[in-house]
């Protein structure tokens, strides 16, 4: 009888468990068992896996095979298990050295000609491998980048199952060369200079820059709210490394990272249409839930144009990850738990003829219902509340009177998100709008007179207690933007007409 054991992961979300896959061979009719809770994908990998070794020439054992994945509790899915199971069955057949797989994360999905095939979500389980202990990989050649990004691991790249024994051997073994492959082109960022007029969503998008506060833009067809929205991951700062990481995991659990480029290190900016399901907002799927748009869009904006037209359930499904920014979808699979800490921006017409004013026909009603569609207690985790008006020609043909340019304001929020780091040192938090409410009038209380139109605000009910908070949190990012220590009763009213404005307007 030999046993060899290998090293694969299960993911879960973006959390991974690391499988010991073991293989034994015994006396008796020639066979193969598969245990441990596999899917149908795994299930499969028997059949692709005896290929792969066959078309390899490598021999195929004449004996029973038992495949043991452990935790057996533990449900695993994918294909991703194809190589260890290959090399923990080479190695128990005398092939591979059983101590050149022991100790190894072995990720791949095999061909039945025996080429290593690229899989899903490797940077989250070479990192899960790491943190257990494993610091050599064994994966695809497609993956060594995205692999590589782990600090403290050993990374091996195969593009064949003979490549995989040769590496095993300690053999030297020539794999066939790739296929050229472009550099990825530099992709320009929409500039905010070319938005005509609208100086108050130019001010807007800044300050959801700065503080990293959710936006409601309410205006007419044509007024600039999607070019406002598309040039505010532009103010953003590069990620950090941890932060890129972070994101980086996520695209790839959803086969979303770009080609070429293995590191996310760019705020992302994701605009899914109005007809997506809640599914592909908020991830889901059979078996383990996948990310959708909102966890994709994790540490960057995410967009909802048209937002009213949009079904009710799909907006009320991100009233979680406003308040938690993360998401935990429960499937019967298990519950995948993604990160999705975004700055949300919705984009409305004031009616549902989207006309001039002059000629709009719709009655008040009618507007109120329209609007009505973005649910109260989704509105009340908006922070601020814009009206962006129709562009006049004079603002359109205007020469030489284009605003500021993305750097320069990128630089302002830059500036503003250090004063407020400074501010939160040895905290959680980095940016204003992360800060509970609580622990922002607790730890950071300002003086009744400053904050007096706000609490007259709560006081008849224009405001509830998480907006009265929002105020105070858009005070604090623009003291930030004007290099005070703290907000004065000015900066206050401006946040609180920021949050109030467009309602009233709306409801005019």
């Amino acid at each position: 009888m030999a046993v060899a054991r290998a090293y694969a992961v299960a993911l879960v979300g973006v959390d991974g468990h690391v499988v010991e896959v073991e293989a034994d061979l015994a006396l008796g009719l020639p066979g193969t068992v598969l245990t441990g809770l596999a899917d149908t994908a795994l299930k499969e990998s028997r059949d692709r896996v005896r290929s792969a070794v066959v078309n390899s020439g490598q021999p195929w054992p004449s004996k029973r095979l038992t495949l043991a994945l452990s935790p057996a509790w533990l449900p695993k899915r994918g294909s991703h298990f194809d190589l260890a199971l290959a090399a923990a069955v080479l190695a128990a057949s005398g092939v591979v050295p059983a101590d050149a797989v022991a100790g190894r994360l072995l990720l791949g999905e095999l061909g039945l000609d025996g080429q290593v095939r690229p899989v899903r979500g490797v940077l989250p389980m070479v990192l899960t491998a790491v943190r257990a202990g494993l610091t050599r990989v064994v994966v695809p050649a497609e993956a060594a980048a995205e692999a590589s990004l782990v600090p403290g691991v050993a990374v091996d790249a195969v593009r064949s199952l003979g490549g995989l024994v040769a590496l095993l051997r300690g053999e030297p073994w020539e794999e066939p060369p790739a296929p050229p492959a472009d550099p990825p082109a530099e992709r320009a960022l929409p500039d905010l200079v070319d938005v005509a007029g609208q100086t108050g969503g130019r001010t807007a998008v800044e300050v959801a820059a700065a503080g990293g506060h959710h936006l409601l833009l309410l205006g007419p067809p044509g007024s600039g709210k999607t070019m406002l929205a598309e040039r505010l991951p532009g103010l953003l700062p590069p990620l950090t490394r941890a932060q890129a990481l972070e994101v980086t995991a996520v695209h790839s659990v959803a086969g979303a990272l770009p080609e070429g480029q293995p590191l996310v290190d760019r705020a992302p900016f994701q605009d899914p249409h109005h007809t997506s399901s809640t599914v592909a907002m908020v991830g889901g799927g059979s078996g383990v839930a996948r990310p959708g748009a909102a966890s994709l869009a994790h540490r960057g904006v995410l967009f909802l144009d048209e937002a009213p037209e949009f079904d009710a359930r799909v907006l009320d499904a991100l009233r979680q990850p406003l308040e938690s920014g993360r998401l935990a979808v429960r499937r019967v699979g298990g519950t995948a738990v993604y990160p999705a800490r975004f700055t949300l921006v919705l984009a409305a017409n004031p009616c549902p003829c989207a006309r001039d004013e002059g000629s709009c026909a719709c009655r008040p009603e009618e507007r109120r219902r329209y609007l009505a569609r973005l649910s109260g207690p989704l509105l009340d985790r908006v922070d601020m509340h814009v009206v962006v008006p129709r562009v006049t020609r004079a603002e359109l043909l205007a020469e030489g009177g284009a605003g500021e340019s993305s750097a320069v304001v990128a630089a302002r929020v830059a500036e503003a998100r250090e004063r407020a780091a400074r501010r939160y040192a040895g905290t959680p938090w980095r940016v204003t709008g992360e800060v509970p409410g609580v622990d922002l009038l607790r730890r950071w209380p300002l003086p009744r007179d400053v904050t007096a139109g706000a609490e007259h605000a709560l006081d008849v009910g224009a405001l509830t207690a998480r907006g009265y908070a929002k105020v105070v949190r858009l005070a604090w990012t623009l003291a930030d933007l004007h290099g005070r220590d703290r907000p004065d009763r000015g900066l206050v009213g401006l946040a609180l007409g920021w949050r109030v404005g467009a309602r009233l307007a709306a409801a005019a």
